[in-house]
């Protein structure tokens, strides 16, 4: 795994993404923090931070693109399947080298407020716990952006996908907005969100026993709820994805709460999205 990790961050730092990526996001900062904490006047450093969400839209499409497209375009990853070594070392390894190059803009932006402080009074909790919970978004968004280039054999069809990946990810409060809050309208989109997770799992596993299994216990559970205790739908597809957005658990922390709970959810993600992505290698490399 140190070995792989070493050549991600050689293979990162040698071309233009990292430098491309660190570059893009502190200019950002930079004017954000111009716009905001010095010609505004503000104090706050955690609504650069806010603003700045926005810039993941692009940036993380452009760090995560090469990381596994490129292999296979190169078929390169045949070298990693003959590797003494689980695919799970092989994606912690390109994750970490990731990770890495994530950091160094967030550890430069931690001397932000200091500076400020020269200038008024800042909340350094505030602005470090927001801090940290840009860090942890970053990671999550990292990690599903791993997945994506896992998906795909083409740099450019990765970092276009990954690109509508996460603008669905920061969209997503707004896109169910247009769902009804009738608990009918809920039920139908639960339905739908059901059936769609169990074609990922087919998509990622290749087992349909798996997929079916998810599919009608989902819809099962989804169809008993609905027969005990339909009023309670009302609005609870919006309510749901509003707890699952990723953006929106980062704003907590702008708010000056250090929610656990979004800790605990982005690791979750983290997981989640690195353990689909070591699937779809296994299956590539058994194929």
């Amino acid at each position: 795994m140190t070995a792989i990790y070493k050549r991600e961050l050689r293979a990162g730092f040698t071309g233009m993404a990292a430098y491309v990526f660190i570059a893009f996001l502190l200019v950002f900062a930079g004017i954000y923090t111009m716009l905001y904490n010095l010609n505004g006047g503000y104090p706050n450093f955690e609504y650069v931070l806010q603003s700045m969400s926005v810039i993941f839209l692009i940036a993380i499409p452009i760090l995560t693109m090469r990381a596994i497209a490129e292999e296979r375009r190169q078929h390169t990853d045949q070298l990693l399947y003959a590797l003494p070594i689980g695919m799970t070392r092989v994606v912690l390894g390109k994750y970490l080298a990731i990770l890495t190059m994530v950091a160094a803009p967030c550890l430069i932006m931690a001397f932000y407020p200091v500076l400020l402080s020269a200038f008024g009074t800042v909340s350094f909790a505030t602005a470090y716990g927001a801090l940290i919970g840009f860090f942890l978004l970053s990671a999550a968004l990292s990690a599903i952006g791993l997945l994506v280039s896992a998906l795909t054999e083409n740099q450019a069809v990765a970092a276009g996908l990954c690109f509508v990946v996460m603008m669905l990810l920061y969209f997503m409060n707004d896109l169910t907005s247009f769902v009804s809050d009738t608990a009918a309208a809920s039920f139908v989109a639960l339905l739908i969100s059901v059936l769609i997770i169990a074609g990922l799992v087919k998509l990622f596993t290749k087992n349909t026993a798996a997929a079916a299994l998810v599919a009608v216990a989902g819809c099962g559970a989804l169809i008993a709820g609905w027969i005990f205790a339909s009023d309670k739908f009302a609005g609870l597809f919006g309510q749901i994805m509003e707890s699952l957005s990723v953006f929106e658990r980062f704003y907590t922390f702008i708010d000056g709460v250090f929610d656990l709970t979004a800790v605990v959810y982005y690791l979750s993600v983290i997981a989640v999205a690195l353990f689909l992505t070591v699937q779809t290698m296994e299956k590539r490399r058994w194929s």
